[in-house]
């Protein structure tokens, strides 16, 4: 079962074959140079451990990630337990798995609807987009969806949430630019009590995490939100361009701190050769990964299987 953020499915068919696709950038720096470490080897080496430690930080794994699995393979070189490129293989195997599902976490429920769900990030990270890829999938399961246009900053993010709400088969609360957000949200928020929404989502300006006021804002929203449906926002999702690599864990940092982020949606990770910045979020930050974004199309919005993606990773 993937515990995805409206709860736990089946895995989905061909899940494995498209994460894989998907990560094929980040697979080629690391499976690939794994390969070529590894190559016509038949016992491991210091010499072999530097080299490794090299590949590691080239995928963006993260510094405390390979400081600890380098520490553990040092040990069993140490203790002659480790010995051939077999077993170093499915050291680093198991120790990514472990960091990965330390932070997973089920996703949050409600008693009584609408689940509120707040979708925050940096401008230009794909939140809008991101926004109707999910409500796309909750329709495919049967739920009616309600799309909060909070994002009042620009007019064409509330043109382009219309254009998703249509494509998703959602509705759409949305007000005039340059509206109060928290006021949207509030608006949004009573007409899904009143219409029977299952599940409200509400896109944010994008802004910058250094930005004071525009973080106080979305302090605002989460109380506004909290008045109208007790509990709410039920999650609130960040979302990271995995192409920004390490910088985005500072981004994660400020978030966390303003509005309590609850989970992380990586986008672009098809774009990047440092996929493995999700390995780098999960140690540091200690949140779940709750989707992965591997393509344009309104299905390349992928339930996060920690398995799968290290799998991912590893298999050449």
């Amino acid at each position: 079962m993937i515990q995805t953020l409206f709860g736990a499915k089946e895995r989905e068919p061909g899940l494995f074959e498209r994460l894989k696709a998907g990560i094929r950038r980040t697979r080629e720096t690391l499976a690939e140079r794994l390969e070529e470490v590894f190559s016509g080897k038949v016992e491991i080496d210091r010499a072999t451990v530097e080299e490794l430690e090299a590949v590691l930080i080239t995928a963006d794994i993260g510094v405390r990630t390979v400081n600890e699995l380098l520490e553990q393979v040092r040990a069993q070189l140490d203790r002659k337990q480790a010995t051939n490129p077999a077993q170093l293989r499915q050291m680093i195997r198991d120790h990514l798995l472990q960091v990965l599902r330390a932070t997973e976490r089920p996703p949050a429920t409600v008693t009584e609807p609408p689940m509120v769900v707040l979708v925050v990030g940096v401008n230009g990270t794909g939140k809008t987009t991101t926004i109707g890829k999910l409500a796309w999938r909750l329709r495919q399961d049967g739920h009616r969806v309600l799309l909060c246009a909070a994002d009042t900053f620009r007019a064409a993010a509330i043109e382009q949430l219309e254009v998703w709400a249509q494509r998703a088969g959602a509705e759409l609360v949305r007000q005039s630019p340059g509206a109060d957000p928290a006021a949207v949200l509030f608006d949004a928020l009573q007409a899904a009590k009143s219409r029977g929404v299952s599940h409200v989502i509400a896109d944010t300006a994008g802004r910058l995490h250094t930005k004071s006021n525009l973080m106080a804002e979305l302090e605002k929203m989460c109380r506004v939100a909290a008045r109208v449906v007790p509990g709410a926002p039920h999650e609130v999702l960040l979302v990271i361009d995995a192409t920004t690599g390490q910088n985005g864990l500072e981004q994660a940092r400020k978030f966390t701190e303003t509005c309590g982020v609850t989970g992380i949606v990586l986008t672009k990770l098809d774009g990047t050769a440092k996929g493995g910045i999700v390995v780098a979020i999960a140690r540091e930050l200690g949140l779940p990964i709750r989707y992965v974004g591997v393509g344009e199309k309104i299905d390349d919005l992928l339930p996060f299987d920690a398995e799968k993606f290290v799998n991912s990773l590893i298999e050449a």
